[in-house]
């Protein structure tokens, strides 16, 4: 695949990569939203009912 270059430790295993962002901006969007997610996986859950009405309540949503 052009645009991605791999770094390589003393016995040729990949450790690490370089991305063309110009050429390959979607494939770093969808894993920036990977590790965004993986990161808040053990956060706290809202109900999406009490998100609703908060969103109603405040005038940014109609009910």
């Amino acid at each position: 695949m052009t645009g991605i270059q791999f770094i390589t430790d003393e016995k040729g295993r990949k450790t690490a990569a370089v991305i063309d962002l110009k050429k390959h901006r979607a494939i770093w969007e969808d894993f920036e939203d990977v590790l965004t997610s993986r990161s808040r996986r053990n956060e706290k859950r809202v109900p999406w009912d009490k998100v609703k009405a908060d969103l109603i309540r405040s005038g940014k949503l109609r009910g």
